[in-house]
């Protein structure tokens, strides 16, 4: 421990004078020295040696020219050894001097005279006088003495109780904790006010929804920063489709809010389901169809083999229930069917092989569903090279890593095949069987989930409790190869499912324990996870579909394995998509691969319209969805072209620094109002859709402040508006709606550009805006309307094509801006049809009115005696003026018919009077 240093005043202070008293407090040294001086002065040692330590304290801890104040802890009423333990204590626990824990770890002490002791060894490397301020961890320490200490040994302890019995002004502060801890007036030296740390607010936390409890928890990973994560990824046997993009870019978006935002340190990891039911049999289809079609069947053969398929899949037809599988078999059948007719007949006709041959192709086309099924049906038993099973994976596995590369969505950090880890789910089953919780039945291994739901320590179907027993959803869990009487025969319970599943002919199989077989659907992900992952992760998300039978049949094998109840902490699944409100399938028409979804929209688009939905619910993909992406797209590029052209204003190294004003406060008020906003809402499970709403919020405030300084003629504020784009590039970065490095707003260019393409053609493109403004006004003085025309063709008809759009205000720089070229030629098309739409409605506003004034015209022309003479299918007589008398009928018009009649002949002759007056004046067209 360091020794005291010797102050200033103790050096001027003679030798034979210098007690402890002479460095105590203004008060201390006010008094008198006493019996208690003399007593502490034993304790006082002075090294006038440079190199020599007093003997108490080793050489590290001496200084010339000082006093050791610190008595030796065994001295004070306790053994060497354990003066040494405490001393120990001290230096371990201890930290800065003056920090709350300091006396929190000492005042726990319960033997008094240690605590005293410990007390004592800590305000011995502490001297107010030395610059060590006084706390209100000090006061506080302090009042739990009313006097000071009777025992002089104990010198730093009443040294430090006269010092803050002085600073506060009396004995009575130290003992009233209720009393303000602002400084009173005293006597002597001014001291420095005691400082109060701010109260602060509370932090806002992340919680996620989650599913093992259906509410909002908070997010606590199992290992300080780092975050485990497991996604179920796709089966790859066709290729991938809206409903995949749905759950991989909002898997992604938060992804990237933890790791960016909330800088978690995350290792991602993502399985590949390589060998399922579904695959086997698309495989094995695919492979006896193309074998078909490599024999080249002939006409009558095809037709013959055709009308055989037709016979099973018409009872398959007949049996089928859903209505959506139902249309889809239908719709089949009639396409066959049509397909059939003309080679039937080109058959019947007896027409050579070579003018039957489009009828054939036509015909293989429309049948080869039907067909493959009926091949499979006989021959599939017959296909037994495993090499047949992987390449249907391999091509659509590569289509969907190109597929998430085009949607900017990360790689995983590792990526697990279930064909790569057969050996790792070979050991993992073997140890649930150990453990009691798996049981062999005809060389397929099923899961006990009685005996696992009845052990103490275990829950099954934490998930969808309520689903246990859903026969359905456990054999769609099982596969269409698994669920046949004989296989559902050898569980012991409908609830179990199957580990591994005994290989039948025509299936793929690798050697085990228990014969030739392959792994369950649940058993790779427990596998795969359990060895990267260990006997806990953290997060493990899916879709909401997936919930029961899958993961809660993973959590149970997996815990039967580690023999734990916490394999996942949180649960994420992503909700469902639908496709214009209707389940997305392929019955309805309405199945839309990620591919035909790119060349509608851009993957910025499509993930926009998924950070406007809540990730764990339901998003509707339709034109309404995507369209308020696009306009919300169009709103943030717009305010990003707007700020690059106030920062493009030249402005000198003083003049970007200008004083705020009101507006410029009011701004930036709201511009940390907002990000509170933002945060707040991503730490309320994600919520993207809330932050998107306050950034659009904040973009709308901007605009309203540079319109308000652009009609005053001012320039806004380059530094506050530079600061709230690089924040909103920044968070747009984070949800991955920006693609690659930009230093500002979206990039240009497009994807892989290679070049900062704005600050390669904007001086350029500067320098042709000057130029074209100098020409215009020019042309406007001198009256040259052509140039005028040019230089207005030069904006909306050249420049868009290069993607470059000018805009011209009135009395201000005309604007310049880089924006996506596709982005420009709808603008421009849509500008066409507005002035079109205009046009066409003003022509028929014009020839409406030409037809109101011509029959205005050709009615003035009527005199009032013959208004009513051609309608002889209402009336029969009429006066000497040509006014009605009687109807058809020969009976005479009424009172109140007569007056009518009156009123509407007077106003005729008005009319007709009028149209002779302008007769007369010849202005009549």
């Amino acid at each position: 421990m360091p020794s005291c240093p010797r102050s200033a005043r103790a050096q001027r202070t003679p030798a034979r004078t210098r007690t402890p008293a002479a460095r105590g407090t203004p008060r201390a040294r006010g008094r008198t020295a006493s019996l208690e001086d003399g007593e502490v002065a034993r304790w006082v040692t002075r090294d006038r040696s440079p190199h020599k330590a007093p003997p108490n304290q080793s050489s590290q801890a001496a200084t010339p020219g000082t006093y050791c104040l610190r008595p030796p802890l065994h001295l004070i009423g306790m053994t060497h050894s354990r003066a040494t333990q405490l001393r120990g204590d001290l230096r371990h626990r201890v930290g800065p001097a003056g920090a709350a824990s300091d006396y929190r770890w000492i005042l726990s002490l319960s033997d008094e005279a240690e605590r005293l002791a410990a007390l004592n060894e800590h305000l011995s490397t502490r001297s107010y006088v030395q610059g060590h301020a006084l706390s209100q961890a000090d006061v506080d320490a302090f009042r739990q003495f009313s006097v000071p200490p009777t025992d002089l040994r104990l010198f730093h302890v009443v040294r430090w109780f006269r010092h803050v019995q002085a600073i506060l002004g009396g004995q009575h502060s130290l003992s009233a904790p209720d009393q303000p801890c602002g400084l009173q007036a005293s006597k002597g030296r001014r001291g420095q006010p005691l400082w109060s740390p701010p109260t602060g607010t509370e932090p806002c936390r992340l919680r996620l929804y989650n599913s093992l409890t259906r509410n909002k928890d908070v997010f606590i990973p199992q290992d300080g920063k780092k975050v485990t994560w497991y996604c179920c990824g796709p089966t790859v046997y066709d290729a991938s489709h809206m409903g995949h993009a749905r759950s991989y870019i909002s898997f992604d978006i938060l992804r990237r809010v933890l790791r960016d935002y909330f800088q978690y340190d995350v290792f991602y990891c993502m399985n590949i389901t390589d060998i399922d039911d579904k695959i086997i049999k698309r495989a094995r289809q695919n492979h006896l169809f193309l074998r078909y079609r490599e024999k080249q069947p002939q006409a009558p053969q095809l037709l013959e083999d055709v009308h055989a398929a037709l016979q099973p899949f018409s009872v398959r037809l007949k049996e089928t229930t859903d209505p959506d599988k139902r249309q889809l078999l239908e719709r089949t059948q009639r396409a066959v069917e049509l397909a059939m007719e003309p080679l039937k007949r080109a058959v019947d006709a007896q027409l050579p092989a070579k003018e039957t041959s489009h009828g054939v192709e036509v015909l293989l086309e429309a049948a080869k569903d039907l067909l493959s099924e009926w091949l499979d049906s006989r021959f599939g038993s017959e296909v037994t090279d495993n090499s047949i099973f992987s390449e249907l994976p391999r091509f659509w596995e590569e289509a969907f890593h190109r597929d998430m590369e085009a949607l900017n969505v990360l790689p995983p950090d590792v990526l697990t095949r279930v064909s790569e880890y057969v050996p790792e789910i070979v050991n993992f089953v073997q140890r649930i069987v150990d453990n009691g919780y798996g049981y062999v039945s005809n060389g397929s291994v099923y899961f006990d989930t009685v005996k696992f739901a009845s052990s103490e320590k275990h829950s099954y179907a934490k998930l969808v409790p309520e689903a246990v027993g859903d026969q359905k959803a456990l054999q769609e869990g099982e596969g269409d190869l698994s669920v046949s009487a004989e296989r559902l025969s050898e569980k012991r319970s409908p609830s179990d499912f199957a580990l591994w599943k005994a290989s039948k002919p025509g299936e793929p199989s690798w050697p085990c324990p228990w014969g030739r077989g392959r792994p369950g659907w649940h058993i790779e992900c427990s596998a795969m996870a359990g060895t990267l992952l260990g006997a806990s992760m953290d997060i493990h998300g899916g879709g909401f579909d997936l919930r029961f039978p899958h993961h809660d049949n993973e959590l149970a094998q997996s815990e039967a394995y580690f023999e734990n109840d916490c394999w996942v902490r949180y649960f994420l699944h992503t909700g469902h998509l639908t496709i214009a409100g209707c389940k997305m399938s392929k019955s309805l028409k309405n199945f839309i691969t990620i591919q035909d979804a790119l060349k509608q929209h851009s993957a910025r688009q499509l993930r926009l319209a998924f950070l406007m939905h809540a990730w764990k619910d339901t998003l509707d993909y339709s034109s309404n969805t995507m369209e308020s992406a696009l306009q919300y797209e169009k709103f943030m590029s717009e305010f990003f072209l707007n700020v690059k052209d106030v920062l493009r204003a030249p402005v000198d190294v003083m003049g970007q620094f200008e004083k705020w004003e009101e507006e410029e406060t009011e701004l930036n008020r709201n511009f940390y109002d907002k990000k509170a906003a933002v945060h707040e809402a991503l730490c309320d499970n994600v919520d993207t859709r809330t932050a998107l709403e306050e950034m659009r919020a904040l973009i709308s405030q901007c605009n309203l402040y540079m319109a308000a300084r652009k009609a005053a003629r001012r320039r806004p504020n380059r530094v506050l508006l530079e600061s709230i784009a690089l924040y909103l590039t920044h968070m747009l970065k984070i949800f991955g709606a920006i693609e690659e490095e930009s230093a500002l707003g979206f990039p240009v260019g497009g994807r892989g550009a290679g070049l900062d393409l704005e600050a390669t053609v904007m001086p350029y493109l500067q320098a042709l805006s000057e130029f074209r403004e100098g020409v215009r006004r020019i042309a406007r003085e001198k009256h040259v309307p052509e140039v005028l025309q040019l230089s207005d063709a030069l904006r909306d008809s050249v420049l868009p094509e290069l993607g470059v759009r000018l805009e011209d205000h009135e009395g201000l720089p005309t604007v310049v801006k880089l924006v996506d070229r596709d982005t420009l030629l709808k603008e421009r098309e849509e500008k066409r049809r507005v002035e079109e739409e205009k046009r066409r409605k003003k022509e028929e506003a014009a020839k409406r009115r030409q037809e109101q004034e011509a029959a205005k015209m050709a009615k003035m022309r009527i005199p009032p005696s013959e208004l009513f003479l051609t309608e002889s299918d209402k009336y029969s007589k009429f006066d000497d003026t040509g006014l009605p008398t009687h109807d058809t009928e020969g009976k005479e018009l009424s009172k109140g018919q007569t007056k009518k009649l009156k009123k509407l002949w007077e106003a005729q002759e008005k009319l007709y009077r009028e149209f002779l007056q302008m007769q007369q004046n010849g202005s009549v067209p």
